[in-house]
């Protein structure tokens, strides 16, 4: 350490000081910007003129006029001074290196560390020549401090990110006392005393209570090289939040193995499992899949409320032409209704929104789920299991026989289940189910493909939903923009009549805040095509038409496509034109 501060003491030498102000005096960062072309004399003339008529530093005109973009700003001031600049806008930072610097420090000085080689701590500072508040934070760490310079907004957004989940500490301070764990493969009944230990408890406690906290669906514990790393899945899209040591890797893995149920000992195979968690008041249903990998076992949680019902077709999104075709769909005493999209589309929700509209007393319900997410009060739900032979296809034979009004089969996965499916609608019954195809048009093509007769197919299916979801615009930061024109030309012409006449329509971002985790997003709402099969689609099923010629019927016969209902939802201010390009762009 003596060395080290030896360097600091020759870098902060009062003469080196004075030359270094002194160049300063002479180039300012209006003269870098300059002789990396982005600037022109003029515009420098014009700056150093205003100056010194304003008393206004370079850097506040260049950032009040726009002149430069901040990033490029910050990267001449910190050539300028001698330094590196970072920017840590994104960067997922670790528990192990956060913890370095205490969040009331971080916040105090306006920096933050991002990352550590050797006895090396990189930090990104506001002021990196502050040679006394890297001195205090080399003393505290025990490392050498590379102070970087970063820009302000950034820095504070990245403490935001990091810091104030309260989940950096309380991992990094369990972790402390996780070391001198026996491994568990050592012996099973010390592996089974794990769920009792504090530090793992804990550890998992917090990525529970975190994942409740973001609303995460999944949690995903996956071991690596040289690190276990947790990442979230929050509004569909996965986050990295904590970076553990790999040394943890194990027992986390066996607690939640005992947790599920799972074997503990079998580390060769995928095994599923489940467990409870309570919340407060709020109860959650944990799935949990583990598969092995070659640095060792993944684990993905999936968070199912159980309390909760599920929503309403109008709180998922479906609105106008679709909501009141479908709703003339679900209405009809027999036939087969369709939900199709990719996988993690909000197929399986649909459905369940559905079938609590119409699930009464009159009617007997009887479903074949693999899981059963929700339940539906006055349903009769049976969970898939395979492994014993009561797959989709076994239950619907059983189903028949229990005097059916409404049933709903999780997937079409094979042709036998699509065979029963089609012979239950034929006999009076009204069948609900998903299929995986990517539109409404494209699921007919799709069931002829599986060997269904054209004939039977044409009478028997009744409306097919195609669907996606889309991140919502965080309300809490929500901010009006303005288009380029080849936007909104692209916008009215895919929505064609569609479009609002006579009505400037406005365009909306998130602009990123402490309540959305600094996404601009926050929730999620569906886009859907309700594809209506008319007189005229039947005879095309019969003639084997073609995904595409199905399509432009029905968009001749009123059905808005997923794109259409989507740029809709952004001309409303509910989403943000990249959300639907990347969900619904063919």
């Amino acid at each position: 350490m003596t060395q080290k501060l030896e360097t600091r003491d020759n870098g902060s030498n009062p003469l080196l000081g004075k030359f270094v102000m002194a160049q300063t005096a002479q180039v300012g960062i209006e003269d870098v910007l300059l002789r990396q072309g982005l600037l022109t004399a003029s515009q420098v003339s014009s700056l150093k003129s205003e100056v010194t008529s304003s008393g206004k530093n370079s850097e506040q005109l260049l950032t009040e006029h726009k002149l430069v973009p901040p990033l490029k700003i910050a990267s001449a001031r910190a050539q300028l001074l001698g330094v590196s600049f970072i920017s840590v806008a994104g960067k997922t930072i670790s528990a192990e290196i956060l913890n370095y610097i205490p969040e009331a420090v971080a916040r105090r000085y306006h920096l933050v560390p991002f990352d550590k080689k050797g006895d090396k701590l990189f930090v990104a500072m506001v002021d990196p020549l502050d040679l006394q508040i890297i001195q205090f934070i080399e003393k505290k760490s025990g490392l050498f401090v590379k102070p970087y310079l970063g820009l302000s907004e950034e820095i504070e957004k990245v403490i935001g990110e990091e810091y104030s989940q309260n989940l950096t500490t309380d991992v990094t301070s369990a972790l402390k006392e996780v070391t001198s764990f026996t491994k568990p493969e050592e012996a099973k009944e010390e592996a089974a005393e794990i769920i009792h230990e504090a530090p793992v408890a804990n550890i998992i406690t917090q990525l529970l209570e975190f994942a409740i906290k973001t609303k995460a669906s999944d949690i995903h514990v996956e071991p690596m090289d040289d690190k276990t790393r947790v990442r979230y899945r929050i509004d569909g899209i996965l986050h990295e939040k904590v970076v553990l040591p790999k040394g943890v890797h194990e027992a986390l893995v066996s607690r939640i193995k005992i947790l599920s149920s799972l074997k503990i000992e079998e580390k060769r195979l995928p095994q599923d499992g489940r467990f409870s968690y309570t919340a407060g008041t709020a109860i959650f249903d944990l799935r949990v899949s583990t598969v092995p990998t070659i640095y060792g076992e993944k684990v993905v949680m999936r968070l199912l409320p159980k309390s909760s019902s599920p929503p309403t077709l109008q709180e998922l999104g479906m609105q106008g032409v679709a909501l009141k075709n479908l709703e003339s769909q679900i209405s009809r005493p027999h036939g087969i209704v369709l939900v199709c999209g990719p996988t993690g589309s909000g197929k399986t929700t649909t459905l369940y929104s559905i079938l609590s509209r119409i699930s009464t007393t009159k009617v007997n319900v009887v479903t074949i789920e693999d899981p059963v997410e929700y339940q539906i009060p006055g349903a009769n739900q049976v969970q898939a299991n395979p492994q014993i032979g009561l797959t989709f296809a076994a239950a619907l034979r059983s189903f028949l026989r229990q005097d059916p009004n409404i049933m709903l089969v999780g997937e079409i996965r094979d042709t036998e289940t699509a065979e029963l499916a089609i012979q239950a609608a034929l006999t009076g019954h009204e069948v609900f189910s998903t299929l995986h195809t990517n539109s409404a048009a494209g699921s007919l093509p799709r069931l002829l493909d599986m060997g269904m007769e054209p004939f039977l197919l044409a009478s028997s299916i009744n409306g097919v939903v195609g669907q996606r979801i889309l991140r919502k615009i965080c309300i809490h930061c929500k901010t009006e923009i303005t288009p380029p024109v080849e936007i909104m030309e692209n916008i009215k012409k895919t929505l064609g009549p569609l479009f609002p006449a006579n009505k400037q329509p406005k365009l909306f971002k998130g602009a990123g805040c402490s309540e959305c985790g600094h996404t601009g997003y926050q929730g999620r709402v569906g886009i859907y095509e309700v594809l209506v099969v008319s007189q005229k689609i039947m005879k095309m099923v019969l003639t084997r038409s073609s995904t595409q010629e199905i399509e432009d019927e029905a968009r001749l016969e009123g059905m808005i496509t997923l794109k259409q209902d989507g740029y809709m939802k952004v001309l409303e201010g509910a989403t943000t034109l990249e959300e639907v390009l990347r969900v619904a762009e063919d």
